[in-house]
């Protein structure tokens, strides 16, 4: 794939008042694409507001990270919300991560689901139809970011909503594609080589080495690059280094 092109997005925004998880400022030099959390399992107002004004000058996408209700959690614990509900939550979270953006001089340009809701959506219909329902109501021309296969892009694409998928270098991966839970053994991959390696794997053939050994297909737009674990800025450049001078072009879906 010569003419292989990725796009690399990051979660950020993730902290609360003085607390902060993400170097947003100095991952923002290095992703074109990032996830703002919007106030249901990270960040508040002030910091949506900085790293929009950041990411603007930057020349980076604004997407809206949404999620359930679970500061405490940070967003990884399954609930069982109502389809209605969610749907108002997620349309909320976007709606808010706007008025930001468009103060910033930009508009939120796509919508990724967060943790336990992100997993949640690859296997439950009903709720990956809210979320789609939510995202129509903040706005239909909205993409959304998701794991290639799972309900909610094809459930997003039969709405009418572009849909981009995605892969995660860092998270090993079932024989069927989809990410093996956090908390299971071999779940994140710490190693710096073998994830610029994946890496540059994905981008160029769509394929990548499954927790049991076999060759699966990952074909994405986008490639996830997490912020929230030790040394992410440097693994972050080492991964776009790597990606560019592969003869990957490095741009955004949106």
């Amino acid at each position: 794939m010569s003419d292989a092109v990725i796009d690399l997005n990051a979660d950020l925004g993730e902290g609360f008042g003085r607390w902060r998880l993400t170097d947003d400022e100095e991952l923002l030099s290095v992703v074109t694409s990032a996830n703002v959390a919007c106030g249901f399992h990270a960040g508040d107002a002030a910091t949506m507001r900085r790293v929009c004004e950041q990411a603007v000058a930057r020349g980076v996408r604004i997407g809206a990270q949404v999620s359930y209700r679970d500061l405490a959690g940070f967003g990884r614990r399954s609930m069982d919300v109502p389809a209605d509900e969610l749907a108002a939550e997620v349309a909320y979270q976007t709606g808010a991560l706007e008025v930001f953006a468009r103060a910033a001089g930009t508009r939120v340009s796509y919508v990724k689901p967060h943790g336990a809701l992100y997993n949640r959506v690859v296997h439950d219909e009903d709720q990956a139809r809210a979320v789609v329902e939510g995202v129509l109501l903040a706005d239909h021309t909205l993409p959304v970011l998701g794991l290639p296969g799972s309900r909610f892009l094809e459930v997003a694409g039969k709405a009418g909503l572009p849909v981009v998928t995605e892969a995660f270098a860092d998270r090993a991966y079932t024989p069927q594609g989809t990410l093996v839970p956090r908390g299971s053994d071999g779940a994140v991959i710490t190693e710096a080589d073998a994830v610029v390696e994946r890496s540059v794997g994905m981008a160029r053939s769509g394929t990548v080495t499954a927790l049991d050994g076999r060759r699966i297909d990952v074909r994405a737009r986008s490639l996830c690059l997490h912020g929230d674990t030790p040394g992410a800025v440097a693994l972050a450049r080492q991964v776009r280094a790597r990606l560019e001078a592969s003869g990957v072009r490095v741009e955004a879906f949106a």
